[in-house]
Parts: structure tokens; sequence; C-alpha cells
């Protein structure tokens, strides 16, 4: 049985714990995606197992098609709609799914928070190039940051990584104001915080607003610029979920025109991101390489029970 492991991008996999479990099986680690579809389909035809760290590769009916011997599609986290189930399963395909945990990207999403409200990276970029207490080189945007205490954070998604954050902004003493479905506003307000009247006032008054919504074909694009546009000049979009949520080069245009003043993202429609991108380039931006669930605990937490599930198929095919 060969096995393939995809996109670990930083080779950690094989420093896990759990990868033990893989003793003496033909196991191979791919640290960098394959370009384009035939491609894909050329590295992957000989595999019987792919495990699949978390959306980095689409699994579509066309390329399954083109992997007869593959038997088994290992999934870190929740299955999503990168890869077709109902194309995989009419192929007989086993479909194993790991554990999901909302930790590591709930404290990620409060690092990029207080990040961008202190305007953490920019004065630590600007003290290595010898600049004291200098969050810019431009004279009209070297401004200070600010603290959290008394502002409103608007969270958009109340699932269990969105009341996470709202837990940490209680303890530091903001406002929580959600944003969602009926289910999310009402739990919301079960848990004693407020549920926004209206996806306009939401908007405007937010001084930190956070996504955590599961991208889907309803809430694909969800946000546009009218959204954005309604925003606080000084305030900070945090998006720690999926890029697709903002309609394309909605949010490039947003930063540039002032409104928000400032975002911080772990989310990018193109991953790995391009040098190239125009993101980049913008002061007000802090854009980190998806990392919210890339983290020790989480890794181990994802893999092992998927390691255990192919050394089980793999004793079964010895005997």
């Amino acid at each position: 049985m060969k096995i393939a492991i995809l996109d670990d991008y930083q080779d950690a996999v094989r420093r896990l714990p759990c990868f033990s479990l893989l003793e003496g099986l033909d196991v191979k680690v791919f640290n960098h995606s394959a370009k384009g579809a035939g491609q894909l389909a050329i590295r992957l035809a000989p595999y019987d197992v792919l495990v699949l760290i978390r959306e980095r590769t689409r699994i579509d009916r066309t390329l399954l098609a083109r992997l007869p011997k593959l038997k088994m599609i290992c999934q870190t986290g929740r299955l999503g709609a990168h890869v077709d189930e109902v194309a995989a399963r009419e192929r007989g395909i086993e479909l194993i799914e790991g554990p999901g945990d909302p930790v590591a990207t709930a404290e990620l999403t409060w690092a990029l928070i207080l990040a961008g409200s202190r305007k953490l990276l920019p004065y630590a970029g600007l003290l290595k190039q010898g600049l004291w207490q200098a969050s810019s080189i431009a004279a009209g945007r070297n401004t200070l940051g600010r603290v959290v205490q008394g502002r409103r954070l608007g969270l958009w998604g109340y699932g269990r990584i969105g009341q996470r954050v709202a837990r940490y902004a209680q303890a530091f003493g903001m406002q929580v104001s959600v944003w969602g479905g009926e289910v999310s506003r009402a739990q919301a307000l079960a848990d004693g915080f407020a549920a926004a009247p209206s996806r306009a006032e939401f908007f405007e008054t937010a001084d930190v607003l956070s996504l955590h919504l599961r991208l889907s074909d309803s809430t694909r694009h969800l946000i546009g610029a009218d959204d954005l546009a309604r925003m606080k000049a000084d305030a900070l979009l945090v998006n720690t979920s999926r890029a697709e949520l903002c309609a394309p080069g909605v949010l490039e245009s947003a930063l540039r025109a002032g409104r928000p003043g400032a975002a911080a993202i772990d989310v990018f429609e193109t991953e790995p991101l391009p040098r190239t991108s125009p993101l980049l380039s913008l002061e007000n931006l802090i854009a980190t390489p998806h990392l919210g669930y890339v983290e020790q605990d989480s890794y181990q937490m994802y893999f092992r029970p998927l390691f255990e599930a192919i050394a089980a198929r793999a004793g079964k095919a010895a005997t």
C-alpha cells in the first residue's frame, strides 16, 4: 500500500510523534504543491491512500477518474468542498475525517487583533531598520496604536471559534457584537453578548471586525465593497476563516481607500500566496501564511487518528 501525504510545506509531519504509526509502510511526503491538474494526476496516480492537509489540494471528479488505484482519502479536520465526496464514494473510495479544534485558530485571531491594534509588526520591522518608535516612514501614517479595552469587537459567525474569541474579548474588556444567522445571534444573547440589529450597523460600529464563517455557496463572496465602505477609518478587519468570504478584489480596494483603516488576514484565494500579490504591498495590512491550524498540538491531534486508520487498513491488507 502506497501512501502520499500532500502539501506538507514545512516538512513537519514526519517529525510528529504519531508518524511512527506508519513505520514500515511505503510513505511519500510531498512538500510542494503540483502545478496544474495534469501534473497532480501524474504525481498521485501510483498511490492507494492520500492524506490531505486541510484544503491545500482540490480533489475533484476529474482528478479522481485519473487515480484508479486510490482506495482511501484521509482529511485532517473535516471534509469540505475541496473534495468531491459523491464522486469518491461512487468509486468506492473510503473517506476518513480527523477531529477539529478551535483553539489554535482562535488564539491566532486574538494575536492578530492585538498586533493590528498596537501596530506591532510595523514597529518591530522599522526598529530593525534603525527607526525608534516609528510605525511608518510616512509622516502622515506614523500614528499610534491603541488598546482594545472599551472598544467594540464585531464577530460575524458564532461557532466554536467565534465563541472562544468572544470570551477572549470579554477578558480584555471589549464590547462584543455578533452578526450572523438567527441561531448565532440567539446564542450570543444567551451568552451575555450583544447581537447586532442589522448588517449595516454591524459594519458601521465595529472597531475590530473578525470573520468566522464556513465557506459555502451561500457565504462565498458574501462581503462586498459596500460593507467594507461602511467601516470606520480606524477600524481593523481580521480574517482567519476564508478569503473567499470577500468578493474578489474588494479588500485591497477598501484598504487603499482607507475603510477599514487596516486588516490582518491569514487566508488567501491563492495559496501559497505569490510574492507578486498586490496585497503584500499594502502598508496597512498584516498578512500571515495561513497559520490558523498550523501548530504542533493541532498537527498531532489532526494526524494521529488518520495514521491509526491507515495502519489498521494496512494490517488488514497484510492478513
